[in-house]
């Protein structure tokens, strides 16, 4: 059977950067509080110009970039997000169009911020299934700057905009993703959620004078969540494909909250693998976080061929992913450039 895997990477970050300080008064708390609660010191937020699709086709090129291809080689482009351009059409046709894929499958996937790892899971499998000879971008982005309520702790502190991709293609026998595991608690839906502006509640002038177009999370019953199912569902993944924890050698989570993840971590039992942040500079990019610092993380030559890596995304709905990657890619070194400006 076809062998897929992750040829490249690539982000995009955007320009203004947003410090605790600005964050905190309005929010009714202090800079050190934020710290101490988050692991967060600053933030990226979007300009006024620029959409979530402006932000994925930004790092969509980084990513074909990197691994020599040109859009039109691209059989789907998959966008997964939360926080699209419009209701609809889709923003991964708007990506299409804005980086030339002409031609190639493009659709959504809303699995919130464990989104990224869902859609790189049906990726896999389209391209598996089409006999593995094609390519296929998959691109988590958000911007959740659109949709704080910036007098709410609870949110307003925590997320910041950005957008990461990698590249889907043939990968050598033996390497490529693995396996993954995909689970939701549906019936904990109520947990993170933006009550207005879809067929339940729409948008009107009541529910903007209510407040019900703003992001609402419940963080203890989320943090309860992550701590219920993460470890248990990270111990089945690796007994189900019959690898031993000390062969994880990287493990990238969603950026939810740096001080949540210092709790958490120690319990998954990776005693040998190092975990990847990068929550302290961009905070909670959604479903962008886990390609963010993925690419940030090869980028700077930590992962190389061989290497086993572990994906982990959690988020609304309630919703998990967790997916095993061989990586096969050829290590990149102190030559490979950061892209000027906004890039990780």
């Amino acid at each position: 059977m076809a062998q897929i895997g992750i040829l490249s990477t690539g982000s995009y970050l955007p320009d203004r950067v947003v410090g605790n300080d600005e964050i905190a008064g309005p929010a009714g708390v202090s800079a050190d509080w934020i710290v101490r609660k988050t692991g967060i010191v600053e933030r990226r937020r979007a300009a006024a110009h620029e959409a979530s699709s402006d932000l994925a086709a930004a790092a969509a090129r980084r990513a074909l970039d990197q691994a020599g291809l040109t859009p039109d080689q691209l059989d789907y482009v998959v966008v997964a997000t939360s926080t699209p351009d419009h209701p609809l059409p889709a923003t991964a046709s708007i990506v299409q169009h804005l980086i030339g894929a002409e031609g190639a499958g493009a659709f959504d996937m809303n699995a919130v911020c464990s989104g990224f790892v869902y859609a790189l899971m049906v990726t896999e499998r389209l391209l598996r299934g089409d006999g593995g000879g094609g390519y296929g971008v998959v691109v988590g982005v958000d911007i959740y700057s659109r949709i704080l309520d910036y007098s709410d702790r609870r949110t307003a502190i925590l997320f910041g905009d950005g957008a990461g991709a990698v590249v889907l293609g043939p990968s050598p026998a033996g390497g490529g993703l693995a396996d993954a595991l995909l689970m939701s608690r549906g019936d904990m839906h109520g947990l993170i959620r933006v009550p207005a502006g879809g067929s339940r509640m729409p948008a009107s002038e009541h529910t903007l004078e209510e407040g019900q177009h703003f992001f609402k999370m419940d963080g203890r019953g989320v943090r309860e969540f992550v701590h219920d199912t993460l470890p248990e569902t990270v111990r089945e993944l690796l007994r189900r494909g019959g690898v031993p924890p000390e062969e994880v050698r990287h493990f990238v989570p969603h950026q939810a909250n740096g001080a949540m993840l210092a709790d958490i971590v120690p319990s998954l039992g990776l005693t040998t693998a190092h975990t990847h942040l990068t929550v302290e500079r961009y905070g909670n990019t959604g479903a962008a976080s886990i390609p963010i610092t993925l690419d940030a993380a090869y980028r700077r030559g930590a992962i190389g061929p061989g290497d086993l890596v572990l994906l982990a995304g959690f988020g609304g709905g309630m919703a998990l992913g967790a997916s095993l990657v061989r990586w096969t890619s050829p290590r990149l070194t102190g030559s490979v450039q950061t892209p000027a400006g906004a890039a990780v």
